[in-house]
């Protein structure tokens, strides 16, 4: 297992800034297998104002999103040769929400590295609050 990464490497690997980042630290890195990632959700983050008023649920699209940018870390920094400049999202297959995610949260995003074949990689991400899952599913990205 290597060393956890700070905001400051992911911002060197990832094109993501602003309100559109989703991962704030690397918790577990092994290269080519897994990362382990958090996301602190917080009630600043914009897309509370409309998701709902009064009721704020982080949307399960921001979820995969989340887990998709910790799976675009591990691609990156599990490449032989130089990182790629960015890995793009193409596809999720048995996506599944199982519970709501709110302000304070602490999203854990545990991503498995599947078969690659040329610049395309199948990952497998499960997203937790306190140990239950809140969301999960299969996950395509081209390199």
């Amino acid at each position: 297992m290597e060393k956890p990464f700070d905001i400051q490497k992911i911002l060197s690997m990832l094109p993501h800034r602003y309100p559109f980042l989703m991962v704030d630290r690397v918790l577990e890195f092994v290269s080519k297998e897994k990362i382990v990632a958090l996301k602190n959700v917080t009630i600043n983050e914009p897309f509370f104002q409309g998701h709902f008023p009064g009721q704020p649920i982080m949307p399960g699209v921001l979820i995969i999103e989340a887990l998709a940018q910790a799976g675009g870390l591990l691609v990156c920094a599990s490449a032989d040769e130089a990182s790629p400049e960015a890995v793009y999202f193409l596809g999720m297959d048995r996506v599944k929400f199982r519970r709501a995610v709110y302000p304070g949260d602490q999203l854990i995003l545990d991503v498995t590295l599947g078969r690659t074949r040329g610049n395309v990689a199948k990952m497998k991400g499960t997203a937790t609050v306190d140990g239950k899952v809140v969301a999960e599913g299969e996950l395509i990205g081209r390199f």
